[in-house]
């Protein structure tokens, strides 16, 4: 089967054609970076218009790339949500029409099951069962899976999600947007031990998490510091350290409470590298690995849209005509396969 995917819950346009047999055949995206950093965060409204602006010469890039006709593909898959209503929109409008138009079915699929799933589309894929420890800007969560469809939630953020928190702090220490990547390249040229930051919620049972509280640990530390580069550096290290710490400590928690020691690590907070260095030495110390995508697969984009409504598809999950998306919708409502 040849799927097509479009991603646009927020502020990245992302169009992919994916195939059953093939693998991916075209993938091609639009960041909204530059049109946001002047703001210091997403706008919504603006977000939704770049998305259609981009979404159409994006889709006849990818099929130029795939080398094929919109009439050769058998489906079409869009992100119905979680994300921005007026971006969400945009991707489920023109997912729908096209696929009204071409004769064939569409799907609606979860913007976090895309990103939970796109490890699948490396060479190295992992099985299931595995633990999936989900990273971005808006989620922050462990999930037991199963199976396609079956997610059990083991833990999520009790307030900011991690990639917020990043940017946040980013902000404060006056960064630049978009502040996560940025802080992590800053506190390279950290200097280790100068503040140590707490590492929230680890001192209880449980696997939820907490990362307000950094924050505020940040812009306290920062107040007090000289606010040279330098003490910049250190405070992105400490704060670096502490969410990665406390991220590899629930997960080493849900790897020894449930006995499954696979890993796998997604969204774009799991592009950072000391992340991955942290966690790939903790699941190899469990007995177990971590997988992850390239990090081209960690953001949004629209491989991981191609290849989870694939598999729907496949299994014969379309959605009627009406369009229907969710700014909010729990990955527990998801239908098995």
């Amino acid at each position: 089967m040849r799927v097509l995917g479009i991603e646009s819950s927020c502020d990245e346009t992302g169009i992919a054609i994916y195939d059953s047999e093939k693998g991916l055949l075209a993938h091609a995206l639009h960041s909204q970076v530059a049109l946001h950093a002047e703001y210091g965060g997403v706008v919504p409204e603006l977000a939704s218009r770049d998305h259609v602006r981009y979404l159409i010469p994006l889709l006849d890039k990818a099929f130029e790339q795939a080398g094929i006709k919109k009439t050769e593909i058998d489906g079409v898959a869009y992100t119905a949500g979680p994300g921005l209503m007026g971006a969400l929109m945009v991707g489920a409008c023109a997912g729908r029409s096209l696929a009204y138009s071409l004769g064939v079915p569409a799907v609606g699929v979860h913007h976090m099951e895309g990103h939970l799933l796109a490890p699948m589309l490396e060479h190295k894929a992992p099985e299931f069962p595995f633990i999936a420890l989900l990273v971005s800007g808006g989620h922050t969560l462990l999930a037991k899976v199963d199976g396609v469809g079956q997610y059990k939630i083991l833990g999520e953020s009790l307030d900011d999600a991690a990639g917020e928190a990043f940017d946040k702090t980013a902000k404060m220490l006056d960064l630049g947007y978009p502040g996560g990547p940025i802080l992590a390249k800053l506190a390279e040229q950290g200097r280790p031990g100068i503040y140590k930051f707490p590492r929230p919620m680890i001192d209880r049972p449980g696997l939820e998490f907490s990362f307000s509280g950094l924050k505020t640990f940040a812009l306290n530390t920062m107040q007090k510091s000289d606010g040279s580069e330098q003490s910049k550096a250190d405070i992105a290290l400490a704060f670096e350290e502490a969410v990665v710490d406390t991220l590899m400590i629930k997960s080493r928690r849900a790897i020894r409470e449930t006995g499954i020691k696979t890993l796998v690590i997604a969204g774009g907070v799991g592009a950072n590298q000391r992340l991955r260095r942290e966690l790939s030495s903790m699941a190899e110390k469990e007995g177990g690995q971590l997988y992850y995508p390239r990090v081209e697969f960690c953001t949004d984009n629209g491989a991981m849209i191609a290849y989870a409504g694939c598999l729907r598809l496949q299994a014969g999950q379309t959605e009627d005509i009406k369009i229907n998306v969710r700014a909010r919708w729990p990955m527990e409502e998801l239908v098995s396969l």
